[in-house]
């Protein structure tokens, strides 16, 4: 049975967004933001006091990219995932890590100067820095995206669920407003995806199911 531990609109959406494209049974544990300050008992199944955190059966995964990846394989064959045999398998692994190593990475430091540090330790100028970073390093793919539908193989792959999440957060921060037109149209398809408007009606009913605010925290706004 796979279990998926999720704060609404966090990194772990991402193998939220995964599961319901692929549809594969799953159980959704929803947790307040941060868990490990708001739901200290979570420390008890992710000692990092993270999400997502991942079961399935004996196997727990953290890495939201990664779960990706494992469940595109795993789950997925041919659809979610690109083969090593195909033509496009290193871009495959190249633009799914480079939605979390590259774009997710500095918004976590415009959160953080702006959102997590008490006011008197925000810092409105490395929040915007870190933020010109993010729409350089995106601005790599607007050319790609006149080009094509999707990143690569042809079609939707668990590397456009790994750098739609990081568009995701991108339009929480207030930063979607300087995406490219390109970009910009690329979002719009990924949120208009059946399995992008599941996993986001998935989350809003666990959520208050379970007693959680199914309104992003406002350090993920």
């Amino acid at each position: 049975m796979i279990t998926l531990h999720h704060c609404v609109s966090a990194r772990s959406f991402r193998p939220l967004w995964a599961l319901e494209e692929i549809g594969v049974p799953y159980a959704l544990k929803m947790l307040p933001f941060p868990p490990r300050m708001m739901a200290r008992i979570y420390l008890d199944v992710n000692p990092l006091g993270t999400v997502p955190a991942f079961e399935d059966d004996a196997l727990f995964m953290t890495e939201s990219a990664a779960i990706c990846q494992y469940l595109a394989a795993r789950y997925s064959a041919g659809a979610l995932d690109v083969a090593p045999h195909e033509a496009d398998f290193g871009r495959y692994l190249n633009f799914l890590h480079f939605g979390e190593a590259t774009l997710t990475f500095p918004q976590t430091l415009v959160l953080r100067y702006t959102h997590f540090e008490p006011p008197e330790r925000r810092q409105p100028q490395v929040a915007e820095d870190y933020a010109k970073w993010f729409h350089a390093r995106l601005r790599t793919l607007a050319p790609l995206l006149e080009r094509q539908d999707f990143l690569c193989a042809g079609r939707f792959t668990a590397a456009d669920i790994s750098v739609g999440y990081a568009l995701m957060l991108a339009e929480h921060l207030g930063l979607s407003e300087r995406f490219a037109d390109s970009i910009a149209r690329y979002w719009t398809r990924l949120r208009e995806r059946e399995g992008f408007r599941r996993a986001m009606r998935a989350q809003d009913d666990a959520a208050r199911a379970q007693g959680v605010s199914p309104v992003p925290a406002p350090d993920m706004r």
